[in-house]
């Protein structure tokens, strides 16, 4: 075995994108790792795209965790519908999607500036979906002298695009691509961060590490009553639904990896929740950041043993 190559996961989650960002505080001014300088190649997948490409950047983990607490409400602010003098609620996720982007789009041109994927050499991968083509697209930072198409874009248009979960946000148009929320496929990009440091980076399988932080997983499901009515918003439960997709997502992206890899290779760090778990709901903010010290705390210690050595020796 070579040297340990080192990958940084953080998956989608809406606001829940604070429970990962207050344990990468926790790692850096804790136990004082440096995250940009400790993973060799950090992924993330809609929320965890925001915090991926700061980290990729050399953001502190705080300031990422300010922006989710200043931000977070306006971020999910619902929009405005008037019609004879009455808003109607009720019927809004039927024509339109539930939040306005701009407020979004303002928060991340504040942060990433006019950075461009190209000028970031640390390999990042940031995964979206190409509604307009039905397929895949995954945005990736200037770490090959091969990738020519994402070289130009803008750190937070792309962070835009991974982050357009359907229904909530409109699907996000970067030049010649209609781009979605990449949870709709990677939900938790780890696997397809393995993939892409085997394939493009020539890593061998047995060097990986991978931490991988999730947002939360729901215990909730939907029974077995039959007897309901299983339309979007009163049997699917639209909001549920799309949380039960992403989750699924995160799931079996994980049971490939522990399949596939050594149980010193890959450290989850995530919750289980007996209540579900939305994606907008910002009252549970202080809840989350408690959870992610909890869990910290309770690691601490397994997880710098983890990042430092991960049971892979160098040669």
């Amino acid at each position: 075995m070579g040297k340990p190559f080192r990958i940084l996961s953080i998956d989608g989650g809406g606001i829940r994108g604070i429970y990962p960002a207050h344990v990468l505080r926790c790692i850096e001014e804790r136990l004082q790792i440096n995250l940009f300088d400790t993973f060799d190649m950090i992924a993330g997948t809609s929320t965890g795209s925001i915090i991926a490409a700061g980290v990729a950047m050399g953001l502190p983990a705080a300031d990422i965790v300010a922006m989710y607490k200043e931000h977070g409400a306006g971020i999910f602010r619902k929009r405005r519908f008037l019609w004879a003098g009455r808003r109607l609620k009720s019927i809004q996720p039927m024509f339109d999607s539930v939040y306005d982007a701009q407020y979004l789009k303002s928060v991340l041109a504040d942060v990433f500036k006019d950075k461009r994927l190209g000028e970031i050499k640390k390999p990042l991968l940031l995964p979206s979906t190409d509604i307009g083509n039905g397929c895949v697209h995954v945005l990736k930072s200037g770490y090959s002298k091969g990738f020519i198409r994402d070289n130009t874009v803008l750190v937070k248009d792309a962070v835009l695009a991974s982050c357009s979960a359907p229904t909530y946000f409109d699907p996000h148009k970067m030049g010649h691509y209609l781009l979605a929320d990449g949870g709709l496929w990677a939900n938790n990009p780890a696997l397809a961060a393995m993939i892409e440091a085997q394939k493009r980076l020539g890593v061998a399988q047995d060097d990986i590490q991978i931490l991988s932080i999730g947002t939360g997983h729901s215990k909730t499901m939907y029974g077995t009553n039959t007897s309901r009515k299983w339309g979007l918003i009163n049997g699917w439960k639209h909001k549920e639904f799309i949380s039960f997709i992403l989750s699924l997502q995160s799931q079996s992206a994980l049971n490939y990896l522990n399949l596939m890899l050594r149980p010193e290779q890959i450290k989850r760090i995530n919750f289980v929740s007996d209540l579900p778990l939305l994606l907008d709901d910002v009252s549970t903010m202080e809840d989350l950041i408690s959870r992610a010290d909890h869990n910290f705390t309770h690691e601490s210690e397994a997880i710098r043993e983890f990042i430092l050595n991960g049971g892979i020796e160098s040669e």
